[in-house]
């Protein structure tokens, strides 16, 4: 039976899609040995799972300062600070024997009441540590040339260092100089007839006129 090994080589983009996605480019090779003869592979129906792994890097006191909603005082981080989930994809593998490349495409998000969206923004620059868990189903050619079926072993992983930078031209990319905030409808209905009542054209100028008036609030 296939035994296939799992690597990230990088990271981009996708500056065409309906909503903001990244690709992580996926090597799969096939092994080889006495036990484990090389065939071709006629698809992967893979399924995985991308989760964060905050504890893994370094943070400047700027981004300590931005990351308290989630993680709470840098003192306690040890207990706090876990691995976060951040996205579960499935892709098909089109066919192969030694070896191929593909694109995992990852859905993302600049919604901030999202706590991946809150992590990503609260880093300055640097590296984001991945870790990816492979499983899903093999299809392949048999000694007699029929076809098999054969299950992803559960401990196929790989791990990524994803550069934040690439994170940051995406959103750039699709919200320009703009940040996305969900309120709820009541908060909501209650800024819009503020900014109404105010003849106000945006709601950017609305949120200035409330935040000059929180200032001078003794």
């Amino acid at each position: 039976m296939p035994d296939l090994d799992f690597r990230i080589e990088g990271a981009h983009a996708l500056p065409y899609a309906a909503s903001p996605q990244l690709a992580l480019t996926l090597r799969l090779t096939q092994r080889t040995g006495a036990d484990t003869p090389r065939t071709r592979i006629h698809s992967v129906a893979l399924h995985c799972q991308v989760r964060l792994e905050p504890g893994r890097r370094r943070y400047t006191p700027a981004e300590q300062d931005k990351l308290f909603e989630l993680f709470g005082e840098p003192r306690r981080w040890s207990q706090t600070v876990r691995s976060l989930m951040w996205a579960e994809t499935q892709v098909m593998v089109p066919t192969f024997v030694e070896e191929t490349t593909i694109d995992v495409p990852l859905p993302c998000t600049f919604d901030f009441n999202i706590a991946t969206t809150k992590y990503f923004h609260a880093l300055e620059d640097g590296e984001i540590p991945l870790c990816l868990l492979f499983s899903g189903t093999i299809f392949y050619a048999g000694e007699d040339g029929g076809l098999q079926v054969e299950r992803i072993s559960w401990e196929k992983e790989a791990e990524f260092r994803l550069p934040v930078q690439v994170w940051k031209e995406m959103m750039e990319h699709y919200y320009p100089n703009c940040a996305w905030l969900n309120l709820q409808r009541d908060v909501f209905d209650r800024l819009y007839q503020y900014k109404r009542r105010h003849g106000l054209p945006t709601w950017e100028r609305a949120l200035e006129l409330l935040l000059a008036e929180e200032a001078v609030v003794p």
